[in-house]
């Protein structure tokens, strides 16, 4: 019989519902006997034992909250009689040992990649054409449309001719209700094109409100996450567009560009609309020396590499109550697997790591680190509440429904994601990932903005787990998606690639579920594997203003 309840540490005090249990439904946990005085939905918490007002909630063997008011044995835990409460932290000692695991299994296996000068190897291909300001934006739209599709990129047309069959139900007198119950079998009626460069994976054109009118720090940031692109291993090289007179400076992404790369050597092409002079003039030098770019791109071919080559990035969003008992924790053993195989792993969104900091604090390497990453999370913090706000108010109305009912609890699972490795590194944005481990990059929770990030500082594949699905993805790097639950995935599974919901069931150990993800890393870092996101053309890109964005 499937196992109803689950208590996901021994110090805690509530108990987590696997599936639905209905009021005064009696559960059984390691012998002890619970009636329930409401119901409990699955993903919810009830209380292991009475809970007077006041008491620290413990969850994941940590503090996630205090009781507001006097909670019965077996009672429900909601937003009602559950505040916020998290543990301080100080630079304690380093507790950097470890058990690695085995990767016997793996040793000599390699991944078949794009190797790069710097010594980086990319899992794609991919040519950038970026504006260094938002007045560019309709610049590189024009370019879109003239380049993509000419070279075969080009999207399939299975909406646009779902769109065309209603107009034609339209002309041909079709009622509403007739419009809204007819069934329409909406083939790609275009033949797809074979590729002009076979081995280019893409144009990708990475449009942004940014490069003026912000504070010069904005802008230094911004430089310093397109030169993450540019840098990328998964990028031939790049075309960028500027007008000329705004705050982000070509010169200072050439100086970020450098911090990356010295001995920096990929085609880059750089256009200023107000020294070219006519838009015309200056959108047929871009197409020209874009074209020569993948000329020039098309050359480099997949080969074997170290799985030691692999950066992967760590997100979560659209995160549930069982996301820090499945899917979290099983991309934190895939991460450990890669960590003992000399590969780098990024972990990020600051703001999720609230409660937890302790732990992720004595396992940095060094002190300087601890103490760098006190700095950034109090910091982080502080401006958040300064204009009202705070790590607490992180949780979403979707978290909050499927159980995450405060941010440390929410923290606390989306911490698993880091395995139990030593962190290596404490990085602020957009620095770039440069020592194999554990990397802890300062980001907000938001998805878009966090995964923009983690790509920018290196990361060539990116997991990605949700409990309740979300199709983010990003222009250049794998966005794997993992679903917690296996309602969820097959629900939603032409956008989510992974279950680890057989945890929840009790059909696979998290060990178990790591080692499968890890395989299908490689595949994918090999581009045998063609993941939902890059098939949907999710190519979601927001940089990150240092503002307050939890």
């Amino acid at each position: 019989m499937k196992q109803k309840v689950l208590k996901v540490h021994k110090d805690d005090n509530v108990i987590v519902a696997l599936t639905n249990l209905e009021a005064g439904e009696q559960v059984s946990y390691e012998g002890k006997q619970y009636i329930l005085p409401e119901f409990v939905e699955a993903k919810h918490k009830f209380a292991a034992v009475p809970l007077p007002a006041g008491t620290e909630i413990i969850m994941y063997g940590v503090l996630v909250g205090k009781s507001e008011t006097d909670i019965a044995e077996g009672g429900l835990l909601s937003i009602r009689n559950v505040k916020h409460a998290a543990s301080d932290f100080i630079t304690g000692e380093r507790h950097t040992s470890w058990q690695m695991p085995d990767v016997s299994k793996w040793a000599g296996r390699t991944f078949n990649g794009y190797h790069r000068a710097d010594g980086s190897v990319g899992t794609g291909n991919y040519w950038l054409v970026i504006p260094m300001v938002f007045c560019e934006n309709r610049n590189l739209q024009v370019l879109q449309e003239a380049l993509v599709t000419q070279l075969g990129y080009g999207r399939n047309k299975k909406y646009e001719n779902q769109a065309r069959a209603l107009i034609d139900m339209y002309k041909s007198g079709s009622g509403i209700e007739e419009i809204l119950y007819t069934e329409i079998d909406s083939p790609d009626t275009i033949p797809a094109k074979d590729r002009l460069f076979p081995n280019i994976d893409g144009i990708k054109f990475l449009t942004h409100a940014g490069g003026c009118g912000g504070t010069r720090q904005d802008a230094q940031a911004l430089c310093g996450l397109l030169a993450g692109y540019i840098t990328h291993p998964n990028v031939a090289g790049a075309t960028v567009l500027s007008l000329g007179c705004q705050n982000a400076q070509v010169s200072i992404l050439e100086e970020e560009i450098a911090k990356r790369d010295p001995a920096f050597s990929k085609p880059l092409y750089i256009l200023d609309q107000q020294k070219t002079g006519t838009e015309a003039e200056l959108l047929s030098q871009a197409i020209k020396q874009t074209f020569a770019g993948l000329i020039r791109a098309n050359e480099n071919t997949r080969k074997p590499a170290p799985l030691s080559k692999i950066c992967i990035g760590l997100e979560c969003g659209g995160s549930d109550g069982f996301s820090g008992i499945s899917a979290n924790p099983a991309i934190g053993y895939t991460s450990d697997l890669l960590i003992a195989l000399g590969g780098s792993v990024i972990l990020a969104e600051f703001p999720e790591l609230c409660g937890v900091e302790q732990n992720l604090s004595d396992r940095c390497v060094d002190t300087e680190s601890a103490d760098r990453f006190r700095y950034l999370m109090k910091t982080y913090n502080e401006r958040a509440m300064a204009v009202g706000s705070g790590f607490d108010m992180n949780p979403s109305p979707g978290n909050i429904k499927d159980g995450l009912i405060t941010d440390a609890i929410k923290s606390a699972g989306a911490a698993k994601k880091g395995g139990t490795s030593p962190v290596t590194a404490i990085l602020d944005y957009p620095e770039k990932v440069t020592k194999p481990g554990l990397n802890l990059l300062c980001t907000p929770g938001n998805d878009v903005e966090s995964t923009t990030a983690e790509v920018a500082s290196g990361a060539n594949v990116v997991l990605f787990t949700t409990g309740l699905g979300t199709p983010t993805g990003n222009p250049i790097t794998p966005v794997v998606k993992l679903s917690s639950n296996t309602k969820l995935y097959n629900k939603m599974n032409d956008i989510i690639d992974l279950d680890t919901g057989s945890i929840i069931e009790g059909d696979e150990t998290i060990e178990q579920a790591g080692e499968r993800i890890l395989d299908y890393v490689i595949g994918v870092a090999s581009g045998e594997i063609q993941v939902a996101s890059v098939r949907h053309g999710q190519d979601d890109f927001i940089p990150w203003k240092r503002g307050v964005s939890l």
